[in-house]
């Protein structure tokens, strides 16, 4: 598995990972993207030896990364299932009914320190598209939809969203790279999406907050395409290499 030399989950979001959790994001980063494409079978033993870990951080990589159904585990391993188009929209399924049950608990709270929260991260997002830095617009999108969840304080919700997160944020660094490179025209509609986000919760209007929602998930077919461009622009990059 040569494709495991390179590294697609970035260095500096990892200064406080276990040896666990950095197989396990790298893993799911390369499973993603198509680097080890469904149906590989994947050997603790050689997982180690190319991580250079133990083989217990490889086996608790590999049982997360199996109730995430992206693998199915074996004896001294696991196959590689990986994610289809169906699984990925489901995911922005899941994010749109948080965030609607969200807004609707916003409207009953004072959101003014919120709006000032997500308008700081907002301009950090700004900063990430002039230097066009994917991973770091991509932190920064991550960040601030888990501020508007967080600010209703509700421990299920959250629960929810930390579940989904890991695959979606896999998903949003490939995606996003890839935009970068191909779209970066687009970028100024994403920051305006995002500036009626926080119209809406300012404001605390429904309907703004529906368009904003809408504006945001029903844009899912382009970062399906996304990946998939990703997944061959990898897939050319390992041929090239061997």
């Amino acid at each position: 598995m040569s494709e495991l030399k390179q590294n697609l989950y970035p260095e500096k979001w990892l200064s406080k990972a276990s040896a666990g959790d950095r197989v396990t994001y790298e893993l799911r980063m390369k499973i993603i993207s198509g680097l080890i494409e469904s149906g590989t079978k994947l050997s603790e033993n050689k997982l180690a030896a190319d991580f250079n870990v133990s083989r217990s951080p490889i086996r608790e990589a590999l049982k997360t990364l199996a109730s995430e159904n992206l693998i199915c585990l074996e004896r001294m391993g696991a196959v590689v299932i990986g994610l289809t188009d169906k699984e990925i929209e489901e995911i922005y399924d899941v994010r749109l009914l948080i965030e609607t049950f969200v807004f609707e608990r916003l409207v009953k709270l004072n959101t003014k320190d919120l709006v000032m929260e997500l308008s700081k991260i907002l301009e950090m997002m700004k900063v990430a598209i002039k230097y066009q830095d994917a991973d770091e617009f991509s932190f920064q999108d991550v960040l601030f939809h888990e501020t508007i969840i967080r600010a209703i304080d509700h421990s299920y919700i959250l629960m929810i969203w930390n579940n989904a997160k890991p695959v979606m944020e896999a998903f949003i660094l490939l995606s996003m790279r890839v935009r970068f490179k191909e779209k970066y025209e687009d970028f100024q509609r994403i920051v305006d999406n995002h500036q009626l986000y926080i119209d809406a919760i300012s404001t605390k209007n429904r309907e703004l907050m529906i368009q904003s929602l809408h504006q945001n998930f029903d844009d899912v077919q382009g970062k399906v395409e996304d990946l998939w461009r990703s997944q061959q622009m990898f897939s050319k990059g390992v041929e090239q290499e061997k």
